[in-house]
């Protein structure tokens, strides 16, 4: 199973913010840090959002917060908001063409097999993934804007 790039920067946003708990972090922050499509992250930062994973503060100084605690986000939850759109096989689009539809014990199969994924994902948090705050706020330049501040 491959995430789409939406996933990739939805979790790594979350990690960016979660990592940096005591202060607002930008769009711009992030996308450098990771060295990503600041117009994409927009996107994904505003999905977020909507779902309340992310606060956004507007105005000077404003910037994005976690919506929730770290120990409150589930993993195979934000996957599943952020992989909806994204169909494993032809067949799972609304007006798929195959021919085997009717027949066809592969779509049960890998819907299962999609669902097991989330499953396993369900048993991570936020808070699980940022263990390491020191060495990936080092890694994504925190530390330095920290003693900069």
């Amino acid at each position: 199973m491959r995430l789409t790039t939406f996933s990739d920067y939805a979790l790594r946003s979350l990690i960016f913010v979660a990592v940096a708990p005591d202060r607002l972090v930008t769009i711009g922050q992030i996308a450098e840090a990771y060295d990503i499509s600041r117009n994409h992250l927009m996107k994904v930062v505003h999905q977020l959002g909507r779902l309340g994973y992310l606060e956004t503060v507007r105005g000077k100084g404003g910037g994005l917060r976690l919506g929730q605690a770290p120990e409150d986000i589930r993993i195979g939850a934000v996957l599943r908001e952020t992989e909806r759109d994204s169909a494993l096989l032809e067949c799972f689009e609304a007006g798929g063409n195959c021919r085997i539809l009717p027949a066809c014990v592969l779509r049960g199969a890998l819907a299962e097999a999609a669902e097991a994924f989330y499953a396993h994902m369900d048993r991570y948090t936020l808070a699980d993934l940022i263990r390491p705050r020191c060495e990936i706020a080092s890694l994504l330049g925190l530390d330095r804007a920290t003693d900069a501040a």
